[in-house]
């Protein structure tokens, strides 16, 4: 365990004015506070925020942050309070430990929900003080570092974890080095055979290979210094989980690959870094396509560098990545790089590196943007999906017609970039050019297209854009738009609705009226009175006694047909013999009349079935359409087979999931895809679709030509997350060219 002195020596490297005695009441503080406490290792519980603050030392931060490392488990952990913290050290050690806190105690677990609120929660907190998610990843990199104490269960959660939140998030913040450390200790406790395996081919590999990295570090050199370039030249390895992510993402073996090593250039000045670029590529033959300049167009997470490829010596395929010293710090300490700490007192540079970060910071513009999707009322689930939309993918830059720069995930389309654009650019798209010529909208984007988007004002975005665009942002705006879309359905039908039963109860009915009783109906303009209707909220006859108090329903059910209301309440299930039934609420029979359709003459319970074409999962927004004698079929909102119903509201029915928890059976779903043709083809598919636990009922294939095949392909899965991250996996790979659900 780190010693007191040893911590604060550690600080004095990089910042000579250190507050020793805040460091020393800090150290003491938390070690008598965890006490005898011990962690699964059976080492003393203390030990754990002491390496987190010396991972954080690495990067060279603050006093601040490496005390509330030191104290970021006591209130969780142990009987100190936020107040004795507050005033033992001070108020903004005190804000930050409050904020690692609240995150220890939200630590994010499976279920989907918790997780995407517990996320969005961590977000927050990193939005007020970005030391905050500092602090947490060197947290989670120890706990990583030590995991093997765990239960292989929890271990194997925890990993997963790692790899789908934490590991990108430190990508997006441009700290790489953390990164990679994360997804190898990830891949080491998910996968231990295939990291065992990769691990020990790259130590062969080196051995056998020493020689030749020296040779072409002393070549490179001597080449640049003869140009009076002084560079230092390092070589390297791939990492294990770029080495594994890259085989299963190209379907090839470990000897396959010809670019497992990579060298790195470091010069003085930004001119050297294109002086040096020159000379790599005067003596060595360069591989097409693999030139990348991330000087003039960075990543969003400020990474700067020029990567390249070239055939070096022995026909060696060698990666080089040129960039500058500051450029390097940035790659190394991503986004506590970006500000020097200042004393307040009398602005004097320190050693130390603040993590306040200048608002120019891409890494943090990235962070705001993603936190503004908070302010659109998406479900936790749904923000967690369109975050990781963001987390996992590369970039493309494209420009508008004016030269703006626009970065997007890799596999963007125009209705991505549209969205990027504005909000209402991407609602009223019909239409794009990229480089002067028309292309579909679900065009994939490559590096510097120019797009321009044709706008129509009365166009709206279709339902299915939702499951074709790459961006959160997309996904939230058409998602919205969706809803407002249903919203109109349902207050269309509500109308129609409220049309029958006022001309039922003899009662003139007018929007006027109906304003005047919006207090007692609690809703705020007819239009929410009439969604509320057609949703089957509020009950029609409610309405008529709003609008006219003294109105009476005289009107009598007939014993031997009961009125049943099918409402939202109801209850979908599965009988033995696999029936799908919808399960009316308790008490259903002989209830007054409901905002939804009464159906006469049932037993209590109504057959169910799915669409014939394509079925619904849950977390589909759901309709049923009534077929008298016969039952309810249930459809997704967003399928075409309902248009057939438009002038048939009579028949449409309000009807929700009424699942808790993750289903504990399978439903059906379809997949149409555009495959190349090519051997194997189809077992890459089917493996894709096992690995993710999803069943296949039925395929069928038929050539398109002689280079596609259209497939089609009957499964069933849990839920919506399941069946997008099947379609999410298909899409990636390089033999299939098309992936669409197929709703009706």
């Amino acid at each position: 365990m780190m010693r007191q002195y040893e911590l604060v020596e550690r600080v004095k490297r990089y910042n000579p004015a250190t507050d020793e005695a805040l460091l020393n009441r800090a150290y003491i503080y938390a070690m008598r506070a965890h006490g005898t406490q011990k962690r699964a290792s059976g080492d003393p519980f203390f030990a754990h925020p002491l390496e987190v603050a010396a991972i954080l030392t690495d990067l060279r931060l603050d006093d601040a942050t490496i005390v509330a490392a030191v104290l970021h488990d006591t209130v969780e952990d142990t009987a100190a309070t936020l107040d004795e913290i507050r005033e033992l050290f001070s108020p903004e050690i005190g804000v930050l430990v409050d904020g690692l806190t609240k995150l220890k105690r939200l630590d994010l677990v499976s279920k989907r929900a918790a997780q995407g609120e517990n996320f969005r929660k961590l977000l927050l907190a990193v939005a007020a003080d970005v030391r905050v998610l500092l602090v947490k990843l060197a947290d989670r990199l120890h706990n990583m570092r030590t995991l093997g104490h765990m239960p292989a269960e929890k271990r194997a959660r925890i990993a997963q974890e790692t790899l789908d939140i934490y590991a990108p998030l430190a990508g997006r913040m441009g700290m790489q080095e953390l990164r990679d450390e994360l997804e190898d200790l990830s891949l080491r406790n998910l996968k231990p055979e295939i990291y065992a395996t990769i691990t020990q081919r790259l130590t062969q590999l080196s051995a056998k290979s020493e020689q030749l990295v020296e040779s072409i570090e002393r070549d490179l050199t001597a080449k640049l210094a003869a140009q009076g370039i002084v560079a230092s030249v390092t070589g390297r390895l791939k990492k294990p989980f770029s080495i594994w992510s890259k085989m299963e993402r190209k379907s090839v073996a470990f000897e396959q690959l010809s670019d497992i090593f990579g060298f790195r250039v470091v010069v003085q000045t930004l001119p050297e870094c294109y002086a040096a670029l020159g000379v790599v590529h005067t003596s060595w033959p360069m591989v097409p396509g693999r030139y990348k300049d991330y000087v003039s167009t960075p990543k969003q997470n400020d990474y700067r560098s020029i990567h390249t490829t070239v055939i070096g010596p022995k026909s060696q395929r060698v990666e080089l990545q040129i960039r500058t010293e500051a450029m390097e710090e940035i790659a190394e300490y991503g986004i506590a790089a970006h500000a020097h700490y200042k004393e307040a007192s009398g602005g004097r540079e320190e050693g130390g590196i603040h993590p306040r970060l200048a608002t120019e910071s891409g890494a943090y513009q990235w962070l705001r943007r993603t936190i503004e999707l908070l302010a659109e009322g998406d479900s936790p689930e749904e923000f967690l999906e369109h975050t990781k939309l963001e987390l996992f993918q590369d970039q493309v830059f494209c420009f508008t017609p004016k030269g703006r720069l626009i970065a997007l995930p890799r596999g963007a389309t125009p209705i991505d970039f549209a969205y990027a654009v504005h909000t209402d650019v991407g609602n009223s798209a019909v239409g794009a050019k990229i480089n002067g010529r028309i292309v579909p909208l679900l065009h994939e984007l490559t590096n510097g297209d120019e797009v321009e988007i044709a706008r129509s004002d009365g166009a709206a975005p279709p339902a299915a854009w939702e499951s074709l665009v790459v961006t959160g942002k997309a996904r939230a705006a058409i998602r919205r738009a969706t809803r407002s879309a249903v919203r109109r359905q349902y207050a269309g039908l509500g109308r129609q609705i409220l049309d029958r039963a006022f001309e039922r109860a003899g009662k003139s009915f007018s929007e006027d009226k109906l304003r005047g009783a919006l207090p007692r109906l609690a809703r705020a303009s007819p239009e929410d009175v009439f969604a509320a209707v057609g949703r089957g909220e509020m009950f029609s006859g409610d309405v008529v006694r709003a609008v006219y108090p003294d109105y009476k329903d005289e009107r009598r059910v007939a014993p031997s047909a009961p009125q049943l209301p099918v409402t939202g309440a109801s209850r979908l299930t599965r009988s033995k013999d696999q029936t799908i039934r919808l399960t009316l609420p308790e008490g259903a029979e002989g209830a007054g009349e409901s905002a939804a359709i009464p159906i006469r003459g049932l037993d209590g319970d109504l057959p169910v079935s799915f669409a014939p074409n394509g079925g619904a999962v849950p977390g589909d927004r759901i309709v049923g359409i009534l077929t008298p004698g016969t039952g309810v079929t249930i459809y997704p909102i967003q399928s075409a087979a309902l248009a057939a119903f438009d002038n048939e509201p009579e028949r449409w029915i309000d009807v929700r999931w009424d699942i808790e928890g993750p289903a504990s059976e399978r439903f059906p779903a379809k997949l149409s895809l555009q495959s190349i043709n090519e051997p194997g083809v189809l077992a890459q598919i089917a493996q894709v679709i096992a690995d993710h636990d999803g069943n296949i009922d039925n395929i069928s294939m038929k050539r398109r030509t002689q280079d596609f095949t259209d497939v089609g392909i009957d499964l069933s899965v849990w839920d919506l997350q399941h069946l997008n991250a099947i379609v999410a996996e298909l899409r990636g790979k390089r033999a299939v060219s098309r992936v669409e659900r197929v709703n009706g």
